[in-house]
């Protein structure tokens, strides 16, 4: 389950064929958390490294964002798989877990809200 409505349109789209180098998105109960592919195991294996995100206007807490992404060779590390409903999870986590993982877009966002 997925918070807000944003995080929850964005969690339904197809994802794309991963590439080295691609970005991907975390979605979280309400947050998205930007991240890089930096291995493709096989074509339903994959690692990704969390990317150094630093906000960039002025907007204060405010749900209009915006953001500047740099790679983060310190990053945390995460192991994907695509599951069968066509989805990308962490392993060893379950399918029913609130995080979802979109290919082919790095986003950030902090809800400030909770």
């Amino acid at each position: 389950m997925i918070g807000s409505l944003v995080n929850n349109i964005m969690s339904e789209v197809t994802p794309d064929v991963p590439e080295i180098g691609m970005g991907v998105t975390r979605l979280c109960w309400s947050d998205r958390n930007a991240f890089t592919v930096i291995d493709i195991l096989s074509s339903s294996e994959i690692r990704v490294q969390r990317d150094r995100a630093k906000r960039v206007d002025n907007n204060g807490m405010s749900d209009c964002q915006t953001w500047e992404f740099q790679r983060d060779p310190n990053g945390s590390i995460y192991h994907l798989t695509l599951r069968k409903n066509g989805r990308w999870k962490q392993k060893g986590v379950r399918s029913k877990s609130s995080d979802g993982w979109l290919l082919g877009t790095r986003q950030e966002h902090f809800d400030f809200s909770f």
